[in-house]
């Protein structure tokens, strides 16, 4: 009888993990993936190209006259390129943020307004040699505007403005301000 017990005790916790793992893959099967390519240009003949890779998880909220909430998560790799570049010609950003987007619910064409403040490193803070964000460690919030679209809403596109600085965390700390164009598609 101990043994009957005893494997029957075992097989609970096999069981446990089993539809744990079902729960965790139909939750994954709403997530939704996205590539995103984005050029933009600051001050000081900063040029940017930004490789993105983006999280919906699908956490909407405050339905509101056929517009809604999402809270969205993205990574980002990114090259700047100067031709001020004294010092430093070519700069690596590597960073992540969550965006939280006002978005139309349903529809082919699909418009938002988005916000988002996320953290990034830079490979190197000096500019050229006469301008420079202090720290590697910055900090990148942005706003924008844009438009999901097609039969399963894979294609987006849109304008974003992003201020890159370190909060003070060491002066000086002017900053750096890029206009950027964005491209996306969603799997």
């Amino acid at each position: 009888m101990e043994k009957k017990n005893k494997r029957s005790f075992n097989l609970a916790p096999k069981c446990v993990v089993v539809a744990a793992l079902f729960g965790v893959s139909s939750l994954a099967s709403a997530d939704q993936f996205g590539i995103q390519i984005a050029g933009g240009v600051a001050d000081h003949h900063v040029r940017k190209l930004d490789l993105g890779f983006v999280w919906d998880p699908n956490l909407t909220w405050w339905e509101i006259g056929g517009w809604h909430f999402a809270l969205l998560g993205e990574a980002h790799a990114a090259w700047w390129h100067t031709d001020e570049g004294n010092v430093h010609e070519d700069i690596g950003e590597f960073g992540v943020t969550p965006v939280v987007r006002f978005i139309k619910s349903a529809g082919y064409f699909r418009p938002f307004i988005e916000a988002g403040v996320g953290v990034r490193l830079l490979t190197h803070p000096r500019i050229s040699s006469n301008y420079t964000l202090s720290t590697a460690f910055q900090f990148a919030d942005m706003v924008g505007v844009g438009a999901q679209f097609g039969e399963h809403q894979q294609y987006q596109f849109g304008y974003r403005f992003q201020h890159v600085s370190n909060a003070s965390i060491k002066e000086p700390n002017p900053g750096i301000n890029f206009q950027q164009i964005y491209v996306q598609y969603n799997f």
